[in-house]
């Protein structure tokens, strides 16, 4: 809004007039006394001053509001018929007038002057709103900083608390902060020294950077106290820090837990080493037994022969198994891989889970046949199809139907069991493939170690293939593996 000041009413009007004809609000004052009281209540982005007015003239006027914080910096343009000498003039630009027009006013000039101005006041509108804005925002900024340096020693007062070593990082991996539980193993800035063989910490923050994710590792630490190695689980995630990623980590001192499993290892190992040699005679002395007793298939000694032989048998598969485990850990599992037909290894594999559960009725469903050679170690595939088959009987006792599904996906194919048993909980799918893992659920009722599935995890893994599982509480589960397969392979579906 515009602000004609003068104490001629028809000098008002025409100057209102023409300044409404291009669409400028205005307002009016007959006196500097009243101007000052309008201008004191209400924003004006120009104010047209008249010199020449009684009880106070139009330089007292612009005197006064300079010394108004609130007015001193709205322009001024004096009006004067009179006053147009040089002295005048300066006078008027000295009390805070930004132009001196004389009268008669040209309409045209003046329009270009007012134009001037309130574009000006715009500008200025502008930058005070931007200036606002970004006081507000440096608040905001100072606020949301303090309230980070609070959460921030909250975060250290918690990782001093902790019985670990435990640190941050920035997203390059230098560190930030350290705990004094870190002052064991090395020094305030510097990781602690690894066992050659393990990967480099920093070289994994780095790595996970581009796409920050948890990071969860077992390391060797060396101890400063005593000078030795020692198994810790490197646990690391990410968090934002003033718009970076940055890192929070702990080792967790698991080197007493490391130690009862490689004893429980080495005991595993030495235990079924020890057992498949008096196993072999138990087997070959129930074979010749077999062969003296009266070949009556009534025969009850004959029986009890049977029965002893299929439970010297499953002890074998067992010790078979320990074996396998205690050469997974010691690195020593082998697989010797030759072309091999898979649809053959497949109707044998089907044939032997048959003949050993000739006593219920069961049925081997299959869709898809595969047309071509896999490489592979064949005994070790049969192994694996054997267990999961055995796994499908086993906790579908109830059922009579496996199914079998052969999928070729890219360069790979996919063999899934699936059966109709009692199904796992999806929470537990992860874990299914760790060794001596047992669901609760089913370990009351079923026997076994748990070590079954983490063997064929292993024996697919050193194949280049992978495994997984899919389950539905109460409906059954689907187990699968897959191996990579020439392209010239072929599935016939």
């Amino acid at each position: 809004m515009i602000l004609i000041v003068d104490d001629q009413d028809e000098n008002i009007f025409s100057l209102q007039k023409l300044l409404e004809s291009y669409d400028f609000k205005v307002d009016t004052a007959l006196s500097g006394p009243e101007a000052l009281k309008k201008v004191l209540k209400r924003d004006y982005a120009l104010i047209i001053l008249d010199v020449q007015m009684p009880i106070m003239d139009g330089f007292e006027v612009a005197q006064a509001l300079a010394g108004y914080s609130r007015t001193r910096y709205i322009p001024i343009i004096f009006l004067s018929a009179v006053n147009t000498d040089k002295k005048f003039i300066t006078q008027g630009y000295a009390s805070g007038g930004m132009d001196y027009v004389a009268k008669p006013v040209d309409p045209e000039i003046l329009m270009l002057k007012v134009k001037t101005f309130y574009t000006l006041f715009q500008q200025r509108l502008a930058l005070d709103n931007m200036q606002q804005e970004l006081r507000m925002e440096i608040e905001q900024r100072k606020k949301a900083q303090q309230e980070l340096n609070e959460k921030m020693k909250h975060l250290y007062a918690i990782l001093e608390a902790l019985p670990q070593l435990a640190f941050t990082a920035d997203s390059s991996g230098n560190i930030e902060f350290v705990n004094n539980k870190w002052r064991q193993y090395a020094d305030r800035n510097t990781f602690p020294n690894l066992h050659p063989d393990d990967p480099d910490i920093q070289q994994q923050l780095r790595n996970a950077a581009e796409h920050p994710q948890q990071i969860e590792i077992e390391l060797r630490l060396l101890c400063n106290e005593c000078e030795e190695y020692k198994y810790h689980l490197f646990r690391v995630i990410p968090f934002m820090d003033g718009g970076q990623y940055k890192w929070i980590g702990t080792f967790t001192d698991i080197d007493a837990q490391k130690q009862v499993e490689k004893r429980k290892d080495e005991f595993l190992s030495i235990a079924s080493h020890e057992l498949k040699t008096p196993l072999t005679s138990i087997k070959a002395y129930a074979q010749l037994l077999q062969r003296t007793v009266d070949k009556n298939e009534n025969s009850v000694a004959g029986q009890y022969i049977d029965k002893m032989q299929r439970q010297v048998s499953l002890l074998g598969d067992l010790v078979v198994d320990l074996l396998d485990t205690s050469r997974i850990e010691n690195g020593k599992l082998k697989i010797d891989p030759h072309y091999f037909d898979l649809e053959e290894l497949l109707d044998q594999a089907m044939d032997t889970i048959r003949h050993t559960n000739e006593h219920r009725s069961l049925k081997i469903h299959r869709k898809g046949h595969i047309v071509g050679k896999v490489l592979g170690d064949r005994m070790r595939i049969e192994q694996v199809l054997i267990n999961y088959l055995s796994n499908a009987v086993k906790y579908a006792p109830e059922a009579d139907e496996i199914f079998i599904k052969i999928k070729k996906d890219e360069n790979k194919v996919q063999i899934e069991v699936v059966d109709q048993g009692i199904g796992i909980p999806e929470y537990k799918l992860p874990e299914l493939f760790t060794k001596f893992y047992r669901v609760e659920e089913s370990s009351i009722r079923f026997q076994g170690l748990g070590i079954g599935l983490y063997i064929c995890a292993e024996i697919i893994k050193l194949h280049g293939g992978s495994v997984g599982a899919h389950s539905v509480v109460g409906k059954g589960s689907t187990f699968y593996f897959t191996l990579p397969i020439e392209q010239k392979t072929e599935i016939n579906r």
